[in-house]
């Protein structure tokens, strides 16, 4: 390029004029002014070693006061959505651990004390409870060797009795003394028979 050619071209000021910054800085310390990450020359007298950069970086530097913790504020919108899951949860464990259903006393008794030929006995357990909710389990045992499953009746809240019922049925003729029994397997074990009479001539 020749020198001949060669001019110069006066820039405006706005090229090196430099804009004051907008932020305010976060610390004074002196009349050094610190943004964000940095060290400030007081800052490095204090700890009397040279700063790496990580401890500049994490402000972990000797003799530098720690950082304050940031408070965690457990958010409002959650508060009542916890509470509620709470309550379920409590309700359902009450409902699965809690007291059940207790048998006060169990009876056994037949509709009718004599049958006659080809008739149906209608034999009722009464068993009676301290109201609670729960589930009954029991079987009915024959005095012919038939016994029945295990069966289970469900009880309501408030319910203090429930009414067993076993259908017994006779043919042909002849003569026998039948005994149903009712055996409480659980929530407890108990007991009751009644007994009556068949007789086809």
């Amino acid at each position: 390029m020749n020198d001949d050619d060669y001019s110069a071209t006066e820039l405006g000021s706005h090229w090196f004029e430099r804009p004051a910054p907008d932020t305010p800085p976060d610390r004074v310390d002196g009349e050094v002014l610190r943004f964000g990450p940095g060290v400030t020359a007081a800052a490095a007298r204090r700890a009397g070693t040279t700063p790496t950069a990580a401890q500049i970086w994490h402000g972990t530097l000797p003799g530098a006061p720690p950082p304050r913790p940031v408070p965690r504020r457990w958010p409002r919108r959650y508060a009542l959505a916890g509470v509620v899951l709470a309550a379920v949860l409590a309700f359902l464990a009450w409902q699965h651990y809690g007291p059940r259903v207790a048998v006060r006393d169990v009876a056994v008794g037949a509709s009718e004390q004599r049958l006659g030929c080809d008739e149906t006995a209608d034999v009722v357990g009464v068993v009676r409870t301290d109201g609670r909710r729960g589930t009954l389990t029991y079987r009915w045992e024959r005095s012919d060797g038939t016994v029945s499953a295990p069966l289970h009746e469900k009880l309501a809240r408030g319910q203090k009795q429930a009414d067993l019922h076993l259908l017994w049925t006779f043919h042909g003729p002849g003569e026998h003394r039948a005994t149903a029994r009712l055996v409480i397997i659980s929530p407890t074990a108990h007991t009751a028979a009644a007994t009556f009479t068949y007789r086809c001539a």
